[in-house]
């Protein structure tokens, strides 16, 4: 038997019980295909904008329909998660600040059981979470619940949590009253984040070319490929992510720290300098971040993007 609506007292709840699981909000769409995306978006695989990155090319039909993801889902919930930390770290080397504390993939699914829990009481008997492990186009879900707009360097802003924010999902079968109409563009007339980027992965508002963007080319290139020698050496001692095209964004300037003590970084991190990153042997990388995401790079990803910044690579030296 299928569940009656949720009313808008329950909604309200639902939002409320968002908040007490840390969420900094949370927005409700349809699963609805994405219609408005999908020109655009296979015009960037075809252009092949995303690089070795395979998994974006497969499922594209689930992608902009979350529909076929899971049968009989109707509604997707979005969920914001800031992740701004007190104060930069200096290490020597950079590192993406969402990669300061513990991986976010574990973290925000253990957040959102009380939501699942309480889905279920509501009489939902379909209903999964997703953290960045899907094929959903998680911006454009959280755009048209409400939750910001696509900026310009193709993240999802928000006016209170600019950008220093993770997106997490749960699509369920209950039917939620969404979100109506999106937030508008607060982008302007700005090209900060175009105009910093220094590699030009952003080649035009909203479009990124992952082949060159610097958190692509220290993450997700084959960890057996060098980094293209006319990218290596401008990519700014990053070398794992990078936070340039957020960190000018005039809406990031005013954005609170996050509280997730699981979030903030680890003294052993905060401690390391350049020498340490350079002579970290694998066993000390695993036991430094086996909690974190630069687990997905690895040590010899570490190494390699290393070796890039120091020349190594172009020299026909690989790390």
């Amino acid at each position: 038997m299928k569940a009656a609506p949720l009313s808008l007292d329950q909604k309200e709840s639902l939002r409320i019980l968002a908040r007490q699981c840390g969420f900094d909000a949370c927005g409700i769409t349809t699963t609805a295909p994405l219609l408005e995306e999908e020109e655009r978006y296979r015009q960037w695989l075809a252009e092949g904008r995303q690089g070795e990155m395979q998994w974006l090319e497969r499922n594209t039909g689930k992608r902009l329909d979350p529909g076929k993801l899971m049968p009989g889902a109707r509604s997707v919930i979005c969920l914001i998660h800031n992740y701004q930390a007190e104060q930069e770290i200096h290490t020597g080397y950079k590192i993406a600040r969402y990669a300061y504390g513990e991986d976010y993939h574990f973290v925000l699914k253990e957040k959102m059981r009380p939501i699942l829990q309480w889905l279920e009481k509501q009489g939902s008997t379909i209903h999964r979470a997703f953290t960045d492990s899907a094929p959903l186009m998680e911006r454009a879900l959280a755009a048209r619940a409400g939750l910001g707009w696509i900026g310009k360097n193709s993240l999802l802003l928000n006016r209170d949590g600019g950008s220093w924010f993770f997106l997490a999902e749960i699509l369920t079968d209950l039917d939620i009253p969404p979100d109506e109409g999106g937030m508008r563009d607060y982008c302007g007339g700005c090209v900060q984040c175009i105009t910093a980027c220094p590699t030009q992965a952003i080649t035009e508002a909203r479009v990124l070319d992952a082949r060159r963007c610097i958190s692509y080319l220290t993450i997700e290139l084959n960890k057996e490929k060098p980094i293209p020698a006319d990218l290596a050496g401008q990519y700014q001692d990053w070398i794992f992510g990078c936070d340039i095209c957020q960190e000018v964004c005039p809406w990031n300037r005013e954005v609170k720290p996050n509280s997730e003590a699981r979030f903030q970084p680890t003294f052993r991190l905060m401690d390391l300098r350049k020498q340490d990153w350079e002579e970290m042997d694998e066993g000390q990388f695993r036991n430094i971040f086996k909690k974190s995401a630069l687990m997905r790079s690895g040590w010899k990803g570490l190494q390699r993007n290393i070796a890039a910044l120091k020349g190594e690579e172009r020299k026909g030296r690989p790390g």
